[in-house]
Order: C-alpha cells, then structure tokens, then sequence
C-alpha cells in the first residue's frame, strides 16, 4: 500500500471515529430477567431489541439535525416487582429515553409508575396483565394481545375437549390474571371450573394440588404460569396417572419448555399473542438475522424488536428522543412491524391483536388456530 493510500485509509478511519464520537447518544433501557430460571426468555427480549438497535444505528439516524446513536441500557429485574422498580428507577436516573420491557406483568406494573413519573415511555413486548395499561398511565404501551384476549381464546379451546376444566395458577399478576380470565371464558362457553388451584413462580412440586384435582375428574386442566413450572408439572400429571389435557398461556408456549418436559410434552397446547413466527409478515427475514446473531428464538424476540422499532419510529416521526415530544407520535403512530400491523388503541394496546393456539406434536409446536383476539 502506498504512503497516500494508507494515510487516505488513516484519515477516513479518524473522520468516522470522530463522527462517532460526535453523534448524540440516545439510551434505551432494556429490562426482563437476565439471571434465573426464566433468564432464557429475558436474554430472547434482550437480543431482539439489541438487533432493532443496531440496525437503527446502520442507518446513521440523525433527529433534530443531529446525528445520534442509540444505545441499549439492559437490567436483570429477577421476575421480581422488587428488583424491578429498582432497575426501573436505575434507568431513569441514566437517562433512558424509552424503555423496552418488562418480561412478567408481575414486573411491568409497579416498574410502570416510575416510568409514569418520569415521562418516560415504556413498551412491553411480552407483559400480557390488563392492569398494565389501565392504570391511567399514558407511558404504558405494549406490542402483544392481553390476557383478556388469550384468555378467551384457552378458555373457548379448553371446553371444546371437555367441559370439566381445572385451573392453577403461580399467583403472579400475569398467572393469576390469565388464569381468571380462563376460568370465565371456560363459563361463558357453557363449561365447569371444577376446581382452582394455587402455586408460586418458584414451586417444583405440584404433588398435593395434582393430587387434590385429579380426584375431581377434570378434562383439561389449564396453567397461568411460566415454563419452569409447566413442566414439571405436567410431568408429575403423568406420574399421577392424570391423563387430563395440559394446557397453558405464552409463559410456557416457549423451546425451553420442549426441553424441560422431554416426551411428556406430546399433545400439550399452549397458548401465544401474535401469529406463528413463520406467518408473521417478517417472520422468515428475523428468524434468519436473529439465528444467524443469537441462536434459537424462544418467544418474544420478534415482540421486542418490534418493540424497539417502535420507540426509534416515534421518535423520528418527532424528530426528537425527548419523551415530551415523541410520546404524542407513539400513541397515533401506525407501522408495519415483523408481528404485523403495529398501532395501538387509547390504553396503549396493540389494535387487532391475535391469538395462536399450538400443540406439542413429535417434539415441536405446531400451530394449530390463529384466533382474532378481538
């Protein structure tokens, strides 16, 4: 190389750097459980919105005439509303400009006030409680059906194979509120909530409550929980010789639980907001760049790149990162995401969101109905 090459080469490597250095820095907070046993589905949000981000950043954004950079603030919150306010006050004080989370409604609804307090919004992509976003609060958005509508769709489901139905839930705002919404949906379609029965999020033995209903004879007994409680679970049903139909929400609609449960997953059906991954609009072009990046998706990765997306749309729609003046955009904002269509009602919930039903056949998922979730 000669002398000129190489210092034309050193002079556009210094000017980029310098470009680098000159661009704004805008933060966006990312939050879901990173350590634990559900650290699986808080690393797939966390991925999902890094890859929103990044892409972002290769299109050297500019907003106001400035050019910027984002950057991704991510938090562990445990699944835990405790750590979770912490984390969310910690991001508050570094400045985010939106955040992308909480995992578990459980998390999301008391983080959601100091996001509230702040002006600072944030968009769930996997918080499903009702609560979250009819707390008054105009910060609280999120890019997936709510357990009223999956909960409907579990319920309608469960009483066409029986109408003897059990329900058990881990107590979470997000177990408890699907598993409500389940028990009245399992009514409304002329079924029997034979018996209701309660765990924790950290429970691994599910003896006494399988055994207290399996004397009451149930068709289908349906699940508000996570996966690493599902499995175990269903797997001391089959022990207890239950040959009841397991079913459960989008906490255990996930490739962890295939893991966890092994063959006892056979003919398990859960419930997931959205489309299958493969009729998601831009399911095919994510599932490649994410794998590519990150390895398998588990579920909420095409959720929280979408949830992302939303936050730099709106801000560019602004042409501002300042709360104040992009949150007026978010809320009339209408795009088309991987998911679909992306636009959200007067509570900040998705429009038209839908509900996919799957079953464990031959050790995968397999869609089985997609249900408007109106």
């Amino acid at each position: 190389m000669t002398v000129s090459r190489s210092f034309a080469l050193a002079l556009a490597l210094t000017l980029a750097a310098a470009a680098v250095q000159a661009a704004d820095v805008v933060r966006i907070g990312v939050v879901a459980p990173l350590t634990g046993p559900q650290a699986h589905l808080g690393k797939d949000i966390e991925n999902g919105a890094r890859l929103a981000i990044d892409e972002a950043n290769a299109a050297n954004p500019t907003l106001g005439g400035k050019a910027v950079r984002f950057e991704v603030l991510a938090e562990d919150d445990q699944a835990d509303p405790r750590p979770a306010t912490i984390v969310g006050q910690k991001l508050v004080d570094a400045g985010v400009k939106g955040v992308v989370g909480h995992l578990n409604s459980g998390a999301s609804i008391p983080a959601s006030k100091i996001y509230s307090d702040a002006g600072v919004p944030q968009m769930s992509p996997a918080s499903t409680a009702i609560l979250y976003t009819r707390q008054g609060f105009k910060t609280t958005y999120r890019v997936m059906a709510n357990d009223a509508q999956q909960g409907k769709a579990l319920g309608q489901a469960a009483v066409k194979i029986g109408r003897r139905v059990a329900v058990v839930d881990d107590r979470t705002a997000y177990g408890q509120g699907l598993a409500d919404e389940v028990a009245k949906a399992v009514v409304a379609a002329g079924g029997e909530v034979v018996g209701r029965e309660f765990t924790t999020d950290k429970s691994t033995d599910f003896t006494a409550i399988l055994t207290s209903l399996k004397a009451k004879k149930p068709d289908v007994i349906v699940f508000g929980g996570m996966d690493p409680q599902a499995a175990p679970m269903v797997r001391q049903m089959r022990q207890l010789g239950i040959k009841a139909t397991f079913m459960g929400g989008d906490g255990m609609q996930s490739a962890q639980f295939l893991k966890l449960a092994g063959s006892v997953a056979e003919g398990v059906i859960g419930s997931s907001p959205g489309l299958p991954l493969e009729k998601m609009p831009g399911g095919g072009a994510f599932t490649r760049k994410f794998n590519a990046r990150f390895g398998k998706i588990q579920i909420y990765a095409p959720f929280a790149y979408d949830a992302a997306t939303v936050l730099v749309a709106a801000m560019r729609k602004a042409d501002s990162a300042e709360p104040a003046k992009y949150l007026p955009e978010l809320a009339k904002l209408s795009i088309d995401g991987v998911i679909g269509p992306i636009s959200f009602d007067q509570y900040g919930d998705l429009k038209q969101g839908a509900v996919t039903l799957y079953q464990v056949k031959g050790g995968q998922w397999v869609p089985l109905e997609t249900m408007d979730g109106q």
